[in-house]
């Protein structure tokens, strides 16, 4: 989940490019060939090095059905946000986005209801009740630390205050980026409230670099020891770790409390009024088959979104010991989706961002 600005990004399926850049305002473009599917996706999923799970899952699905996917990234907020700018002339034919943001596209009327195949195996929790979308990749909030520079972990969330992390961390933008969002409820549930939580985060103003848009961009930063500390998801953080070699996971807790954790998946939703709606609906359902549901952590460093997958590959077992001994809890998401102007504005008057 790179929050970065939106970008198109070449297609994934072998060896052909991006026909033509999607523009919000439509027009001619690739999106009228009758074989492609359009992806608007927050970041994560695709690999630096054309090594992630969409490059192998895309490059998978085209070469069964021969439907070439064109794919468009950017932070989970402002994919929605361009879905609602294009919504008289749809570009996009999947959403892939954290929530709050799939709830907020549900909200804004961008999804048709569309049950994937193996979404029966996909928990309540994880998919929406009115059948609008469905989680494709299971992933924990967390955050990155330095390993080179800091021998030990950071634990508390008091640690950060001190002036050793003076310009020397960073998280990305509520509101903008899906773990920047998440920032604000982490910390909401670990200090009991929005007030505290405010409190909290305005004293952590002084040692913060500034907004950053990207998620993902922050992770070279800890490694290369410009930051010591940043904010990240585990898949994407996982998947970083594997070329950054100073990069760590953690977690941050309250003093004399337990490290917490959420749940943040990449969901899935068939977009309104889709271009190519049949397409949509059968890379769904092939983003949720077996196979590429065991390949989500042998090659994306996730955890799958099928229950009835177990998978056993090295990652998996890795990413088993990363989560050993933190206590999971479960955001009220339609209260966040309701109240996150109010907390993204809470949130900028506290810090003075």
């Amino acid at each position: 989940m790179r929050r970065n600005t939106l970008k198109p990004i070449a297609a994934v399926t072998g060896s052909i490019a991006l026909a033509a850049t999607l523009s919000a305002c439509g027009g001619n473009s690739a999106a009228s060939d009758a074989k492609t599917v359009t992806v608007y996706s927050a970041d994560g999923l695709k690999g630096e090095n054309g090594d992630g799970w969409y490059d192998q899952v895309f490059k998978d699905f085209t070469k069964k059905t021969g439907i070439k996917v064109e794919y468009v990234e950017g932070g989970s907020g402002e994919m929605v946000q361009r879905a609602a700018r294009e919504k008289s002339n749809t570009q996009a034919d999947v959403i892939v986005t954290l929530p709050p943001f799939i709830q907020q596209a549900d909200g804004k009327g961008l999804l048709q209801k569309y049950t994937p195949q193996g979404a029966d195996q996909v928990d309540g929790a994880d998919k929406a009740a009115d059948g609008t979308w469905t989680s494709v990749v299971n992933n924990y909030f967390g955050f990155v630390y330095n390993k080179k520079d800091l021998k030990t972990a950071p634990t508390t969330w008091d640690e950060l205050l001190d002036g050793t992390y003076k310009n020397k961390l960073q998280y990305s933008t509520p509101g903008v980026a899906g773990d920047g969002t998440a920032v604000v409820v982490k910390a909401m549930h670990d200090f009991g409230g929005k007030k505290p939580a405010m409190d909290y985060l305005k004293k952590l103003q002084a040692n913060n670099v500034g907004p950053s848009a990207s998620t993902g961009k922050l992770a070279p930063k800890v490694d290369k020891g410009e930051l010591l500390v940043a904010n990240g998801d585990v898949q994407m953080s996982f998947a970083q770790s594997k070329t950054m070699p100073n990069l760590g996971i953690w977690f941050p807790k309250k003093a004399g409390g337990k490290p917490t954790s959420f749940a943040l998946p990449y969901a899935g939703g068939l977009v309104k009024n889709a271009p190519h709606s049949e397409n949509g609906k059968k890379l769904l359902d092939f983003m949720l088959s077996a196979k590429a549901q065991q390949q989500v952590s042998s090659i994306g460093g996730g955890f799958s979104a099928r229950k009835d997958v177990k998978a056993t590959d090295e990652n998996a077992i890795a990413l088993a010991k990363v989560m050993d001994g933190v206590e999971i809890f479960e955001p009220d998401w339609n209260d966040i989706d309701k109240n996150l102007q109010t907390y993204v504005t809470d949130w900028k008057s506290a810090t003075g961002s």
